[in-house]
């Protein structure tokens, strides 16, 4: 979906296709045939954006056959959709029936991150629908926080050398953001001000996702603000919502987090104490002792649908996802242009809460796209066709 920001900027908005476990080329055209196509008709709309995952083995059989990619293309083309962005941060695995710590690895200390980042920025550059000349790619914020990140330094500044010599060859401008998120070494868009300035190149800066973004509690205006100051480029944002709790201590409010504590992702859980963020590597270490004081509010790292906040006495951290986007694309120009729902946790919710069928799948996806939507509007931005 494109929408024209008031200075005549296009901004895309796309959902990630992360939610769907499809890890071959495959399993990918299936995808846009069963779930993405799906969802555009739903919206009524002719074109439709989506933030595309590769997995290693997809990406692998793009990157060695060109027909291959052509043929991929041409599929978006015939189903209505189009990719400006993709989720690069899951390496494989991401539908298994267990994740946690593995979603982090290879990390940007193993050469691998940085030859399967540098594949996917290559991909993009030709599926970028003709008219687009700028694509986006998000990736981990270089590695869980117990890992030495000397070696990370150096591989993003070879990325930012390859990046230059993609858009050399293509005339495509691609760019890689890290995404924040909390446990990791960079947890949140301040850590990730130091590294980023440190490496200096214009086509590496940050994603924003608001989900992360509330559960390490951080204000968005002062966030983004501090971006800005820096000079740090946010390539794209994902709009999600955590899961928060505002009496932590109530019995009723333990119950009611306990049904999201599932074990295919880890859920870490933060609050705010005098003397600065406590928090937990997953929602049942919060739960199942006194790791983190419940005299203030709790948010868990689980992204919840965006029209449909979870039953009280649970909320959702909509309001924060809301407060950023007024200010990533509501000034006089936008700080993105790239948009991406990202809510990968459908079949993680609580039984009662999952989507039964494919077709009640497309229909919270759609929902949240123009929810997503009818807030871009809302800040003054026009729906194209």
């Amino acid at each position: 979906m494109r929408f024209r920001h008031p200075d005549g900027t296009t901004v895309h908005l796309a959902y990630c296709t992360n939610v769907h476990p499809a890890e071959t080329l495959d399993g990918v055209l299936a995808q846009l045939r069963e779930h993405c196509e799906p969802v555009r008709r739903r919206l009524g709309r002719d074109r439709l954006g989506i933030g595309l995952w590769l997995a290693k083995d997809a990406a692998r059989a793009l990157g060695s056959d060109p027909a291959a990619l052509r043929g991929l293309r041409c599929e978006l083309d015939r189903r209505g959709l189009e990719v400006v962005t993709l989720n690069g941060f899951p390496y494989e695995g991401f539908g298994s029936e267990e994740v946690k710590y593995r979603v982090y690895r290879p990390d940007w200390t193993d050469p691998e991150r940085l030859d399967h980042t540098t594949a996917l920025a290559r991909l993009l550059a030709g599926l970028l629908p003709d008219d687009i000349d700028e694509g986006s790619v998000s990736t981990l914020p270089l590695a869980w926080r117990t890992r030495p990140t000397e070696a990370a330094h150096t591989a993003l500044r070879t990325l930012g050398e390859r990046l230059d010599a993609l858009h050399e060859l293509t005339g495509r401008s691609i760019r890689v953001g890290l995404e924040p998120e909390p446990g990791c070494v960079v947890e949140t868009t301040a850590d990730a001000i130091a590294p980023l300035t440190a490496i200096g190149h214009p086509r590496i800066g940050i994603c924003v996702d608001t989900c992360h973004l509330a559960t390490s509690f951080e204000d968005p205006h002062t966030a983004l603000a501090a971006l800005c100051a820096a000079g740090v480029p946010v390539v794209k944002s994902q709009l999600s919502a955590a899961l928060h709790a505002e009496q932590p201590h109530l019995p009723a409010v333990r119950t009611a987090l306990a049904a999201f504590d599932e074990p295919r992702f880890l859920h870490q859980t933060r609050t705010r104490t005098p003397s600065g963020l406590r928090g937990t590597d997953d929602l049942g270490e919060a739960l199942g002792g006194r790791a983190l004081p419940d005299t203030a509010p709790w948010r868990a790292h689980f992204h919840v649908p965006l029209h449909a906040a979870p039953a009280a006495p649970l909320t959702s951290t909509l309001p924060v996802l809301i407060t950023a986007l007024s200010r990533l694309v509501g000034g006089p120009q936008p700080l993105t242009r790239h948009l991406e729902v990202e809510t990968y946790t459908w079949q993680a919710l609580p039984p009662e809460l999952r989507p039964a069928t494919r077709g009640r799948l497309a229909d919270g996806i759609a929902a949240e796209l123009a929810l997503a939507r009818d807030l871009l509007t809302d800040l003054g931005l026009k729906e194209l066709p």
